[in-house]
């Protein structure tokens, strides 16, 4: 995923206009265009601001893994985490831990079939 992808999915997120972004960071709103499209690139300032305005990491913005988390997905989901009220935050963890309650069940009844099988075809 590019830089610009990235600032167009997060503009995108929170309904906020390129416009928008421009004045409230008092940059030229072709010069966000330009990052979108990838004609140009921000320098770390611009890069700092971005990532204070949207309450990310310079890595996430950049899709540079560094080791803290695996992948692109994983950042996205601590980023949408952020973004929270504690209530939701709370509704999210709870509905993560019957997904991975569910899960765990699909796993057992297929390796209870596969056993089944592996016992029956001997």
């Amino acid at each position: 995923m590019t830089f610009g992808d990235i600032l167009r999915e997060l503009l995108e997120d929170n309904n906020i206009t390129q416009k928008q972004l421009a004045a409230d960071l008092n940059i030229g709103a072709t010069t966000i265009g330009n990052y979108i499209r990838g004609f140009r690139e921000p320098d770390f300032e611009i890069l700092k601001l971005l990532a204070n305005y949207f309450k990310v990491t310079t890595d996430y913005l950049l899709n540079f893994q560094s080791g803290v988390t695996k992948n692109h997905g994983e950042d996205e989901l601590l980023r949408l985490y952020r973004s929270l009220s504690i209530e939701q935050k709370d509704l999210l963890l709870e509905q993560g831990k019957l997904l991975v309650r569910h899960s765990l069940k699909e796993n057992a009844k297929f390796s209870n079939l596969t056993q089944q099988n592996g016992n029956s075809a001997g």
